[in-house]
């Protein structure tokens, strides 16, 4: 299938529609926390509150989404003031002595639990970019390149972060430099660092040498440190809508390359990979983990459908097909967006629910908790529209062009 102009212009419509009146006023007054900083965003299907802690990636992703909001959308002032609370919150609560984020707080700013890992911090470095745009918080965007450096430096020194001993097993996974991607797009976007084209570069060179593999046409989530595939059932599950959601990465690169034909065909490469794995043909939707060679799957959720991988599928999709115009693309946008918001939306209370057994039904109904936020939705429903305007803003001008000529 192909979309119309006239198709492009309603999907627009409809994600501005979406982000707008449906998914952020369901968030947003009511999850500011006036009393002690921050959000209370662990929420069930109606908005009511089911545990008042703080997640540190909720938090901080919550404040790069108010303050995108304000930087792209609209200068509305509740969305500033909200990621002010927000802000202030992780200065002021969630930093250890050692430099290091938690990753779990209690409502007052308590730390409950850090972890090794510091994907706490690259979501520090996005709000603190964004902050310091809608802001001109000269503070806060030096903050962000100082914590960022730091990531640099924990993805690039080995054991900086793990235990000190001899791995029987080494592997290394796609998610640090898919995570560093991404973060350093932002804080390009928002701060003009320029160190970002570099790193993005290197990380992006990583990916396609040691976790796409053209000769099983995958792309894999773990692998030994020399990119060979190991063969136990950690190294061979596959995550397809994590993969998809690294496709758009590159694809998104792509872009700001001006359309750089070998990052074109990169993401879609990848997009093509891992869509046949993925994507469920008796009921639809992204199923979560699959094995590389069709072996099972140790994890008991392996078979269910989780609100953010399709997330990512509607905005590679999408974005694949308006760089190239296949036709594919827009299929397979249409395919999983008709099945994500005939499944996962509420159409009583809005938002999505997270949690889908694997014939669509809902599993639990809770639309806020330590992953599951103010973030993926509204981030895919905000960069459609963007794309969207984008692509028929070209097309207008094209149109006027043609009638001059």
């Amino acid at each position: 299938m192909t979309y119309s102009l006239e198709e492009l212009n309603r999907l627009r419509d409809f994600y501005r529609r979406q982000l707008l009146s449906d998914t952020i006023p369901f968030w947003f007054p009511r999850s500011f926390d006036h009393e002690h900083g921050g959000f209370l965003l662990m929420r069930d299907a109606d908005g009511s509150l089911i545990d008042d802690d703080k997640g540190v990636w909720i938090q901080a992703r919550a404040v790069w989404m108010l303050a995108t909001l304000y930087n792209t959308v609209e200068q509305r002032p509740e969305w500033l003031e909200g990621a002010r609370l927000g802000m202030e919150f992780l200065d002021k609560h969630c930093f250890d002595t050692d430099g290091r984020m938690f990753f779990h707080m209690t409502r007052d700013g308590r730390p409950i639990r850090k972890r090794r890992y510091y994907f706490s911090e690259t979501f520090y470095v996005i709000a603190a970019a964004a902050w310091s745009k809608a802001t001109g918080d000269m503070t806060a965007r030096d903050r962000a390149i100082a914590v960022f450096e730091r990531c640099v430096e924990y993805a690039t020194v080995p054991g900086l972060l793990e235990p000190k001993f001899t791995e029987t097993r080494p592997a290394k996974g796609i998610g640090v430099p898919m995570i560093m991607i991404n973060t350093a797009q932002e804080l390009r976007a928002n701060t003009g660092y320029h160190r970002c084209d570099e790193l993005i570069g290197a990380w992006i060179t990583e990916i396609e040498r040691d976790f796409v593999k053209d000769d099983i046409k995958c792309v894999m989530e773990q692998v030994a440190p020399d990119g060979s595939i190991i063969d136990h059932i950690d190294g061979r599950t596959l995550n397809p809508g994590h993969a998809i959601e690294g496709a758009w990465f590159i694809l998104n690169e792509a872009r700001h390359r001006r359309n750089d034909p070998r990052l074109i065909a990169l993401g879609c490469r990848m997009l093509d990979y891992m869509w046949p794995r993925g994507w469920d043909e008796q009921y639809g939707g992204i199923l979560y983990f699959r094995d590389v060679y069709g072996k099972p799957v140790q994890e008991y959720w392996q078979d269910m459908k989780f609100w953010w991988p399709h997330n990512e599928a509607i905005i590679a999709t999408l974005m694949a097909y308006l760089l190239t115009g296949d036709e594919k693309y827009a299929g397979w946008h249409r395919m999983v967006h008709d099945y994500s918001y005939d499944h996962f939306h509420d159409r009583v209370h809005g938002e999505w629910f997270g949690y889908l057994h694997r014939d669509g039904t809902i599993a639990q109904t809770a639309k806020g908790n330590m992953f599951k936020c103010t973030f993926h939705l509204p981030r895919q429903e905000w960069l459609c529209e963007a794309l969207l305007t984008e692509k028929l803003a070209t097309s207008d001008t094209m149109y006027a062009e043609n009638l001059m000529s």
